[in-house]
This record gives C-alpha cells, sequence and structure tokens, in this order.
C-alpha cells in the first residue's frame, strides 16, 4: 500500500501561505464552497479573517495536497462571510476524501490537546512537548499522547445470508452489522466472539481479518473482520439492538453510507465475497 500521508509534529521552517488548515470550533471544521463542492481555507487565507485560534497544530505533509495544519478556534468563533461550520460525516461525499480523512486526523489531535490540559496523575498544568506529539507535566513528568479506542466489527454470514442489526440509536429503518468496543486484556478476536455473543446470542467460526480504518468519532480504530455462523439463533441479549436478522440482496432494509467501514464490508459480501 502506497503512503499517501507523512504524520509530523514539528512544523516546516517556512511556512507555506498554500497549506491547508483544517480549523475546528469543538468538532465542527470550518469550510468554504468551491464550485459544485467543498474545501478547507489555506494558511493565508486564516491569517487574513479575524478568528480567535487557540492553538495551531502541524498535522504532517499530504504527497497529494501538501502541508496540512490543524486549529482550534475559541468556542465563540463565527464564521466567516463565504464559509460555514461542519462536523465531518456531514462532509462526506461534498470534499475530496483524502482531505475528509486528514481533517479526521486533524480533529483527533485538536480534541486531544484540548482535554489533556491539566496532568491526570497530579493535577499540575501540562504542556505540548518541543518534539513530540505529546503532553508532559512539568512537575511530575507525566506524558500523554494522543490515545486511541480500538473497536472490532465483523460481518456474520450463514450461506447466502448476512446479519444485519438495528441499534436504537439509528436512523429509523437504518441497519449494520455488529461492532463494539475491544475491552482490556481481550484480543482483537475474543473482542469479535463476545460481541456477538453479547448482542445477538450466536456462535462463530472461520473468524478473519478484513481490513481497518480510522473513525475519528471521537478517536476510535476500526478492525473490521468476517466471520462464518457456527452456531443458535439470533437472540437479542443486552437491550442495546432493537432489531436483528439475516439479509440477503433481494430484502436489504436502509444500509450505512460509504464513510464507513461497515459499507465497505457489506459492500464485499453483496459482490460475492471472496476472501477478504
Amino acid at each position: 500500500m502506497e503512503e499517501s500521508f507523512v504524520p509530523a509534529s514539528i512544523p516546516p521552517e517556512d511556512r507555506a501561505p498554500e497549506a491547508w488548515c483544517f480549523a475546528f470550533r469543538g468538532d465542527q471544521l470550518l469550510v468554504a464552497p468551491d464550485g459544485g463542492a467543498t474545501r478547507v481555507p489555506s494558511l493565508s487565507e486564516l491569517s487574513g479573517l479575524d478568528l480567535p485560534v487557540v492553538v495551531e497544530h502541524f498535522l504532517g505533509v499530504s504527497l497529494q495536497h501538501g502541508p496540512c495544519y490543524a486549529v482550534e478556534l475559541a468556542t465563540e468563533a463565527e464564521a466567516p462571510a463565504g464559509m460555514a461550520f461542519h462536523g465531518l460525516r456531514q462532509l462526506y461525499g461534498r470534499m475530496d476524501e483524502d482531505l475528509l480523512w486528514i481533517g479526521g486526523r486533524g480533529v483527533q489531535i485538536v480534541n486531544w490537546r484540548r482535554d489533556h490540559q491539566y496532568c491526570g496523575r497530579c493535577g499540575s498544568r501540562s504542556r505540548s512537548h518541543p518534539e513530540e506529539r505529546a503532553m508532559v507535566c512539568d512537575r511530575c513528568q507525566t506524558m500523554v499522547f494522543p490515545r486511541l479506542s480500538p473497536a472490532v466489527i465483523v460481518l456474520v454470514r450463514r450461506g447466502d445470508r448476512m446479519l444485519l442489526a438495528r441499534n436504537h440509536r439509528f436512523p429509523p429503518g437504518r441497519y449494520s452489522i455488529i461492532a463494539g468496543f475491544v475491552e482490556p486484556g481481550e484480543t482483537l478476536e475474543e473482542a469479535v466472539v463476545r460481541e456477538v455473543r453479547e448482542e445477538v446470542g450466536l456462535r462463530l467460526r472461520d473468524l478473519r481479518y478484513f481490513g481497518s480504518q480510522s473513525w475519528p468519532f471521537p478517536h476510535s480504530l476500526m478492525l473490521g473482520f468476517v466471520a462464518e455462523h457456527a452456531g443458535g439463533e439470533i437472540r437479542l441479549e443486552d437491550g442495546e439492538l432493537a432489531d436483528a436478522g439475516w439479509y440477503g440482496p433481494e430484502n436489504l432494509p436502509d444500509l450505512p453510507d460509504g464513510l464507513s467501514i461497515s459499507r465497505r464490508l457489506i459492500d464485499w459480501f453483496l459482490s460475492g465475497g471472496t476472501a477478504p
């Protein structure tokens, strides 16, 4: 797989004015119209706007788009004329996908720094480490790096059917595949087996890795799997799901959009489901 983005925390000495600037007010990104699409402003554009900047982070270099920065804006920031704040999920399909995922990297770093301004061990003020992507406490020297919450997601097959489920939090009619967070002490495979057992009461076999996806809502890493149904009937066990069942191409419900690895897994199954 070719590398498309080179992450870095120390900015170059020469700040390229055309560098992309992902400016966030909370979890919302400042964007501007670009023909029929949407773009983020450049550093030079942002510097000409009267916006309350809290802190700036250098993200690294996109091999397609060049240097990229993320900026935390104060909560009272208002969008300049001709621009607007939108959540990243709202921008899917409206923004270049590579830039969208760089924005996902940026919002995680902005939120991490904002949430770790004080040491979790001694309560003293923390500061940015000058050479690493870390917050460091001058009093007890505790260092905190950006954290990820690993989660597993699995497409379960039974012949020509796949297991789809509806979470209570989903939009009306929306179904997806089983997912959940990895607990301390678990392997990824153990987490998959536990989640499926807890949510629908099924047993699995032939568990195989499919792929992964950064999921910045707010700071997850999704690890996808495929498994075969090994036994049991669907029973909604823990109250998290509103419904679940076996589906094929002829009776599909409303599905997740193409932004998520869940849709990639579903599309893989619908295209014939050869070995991942």
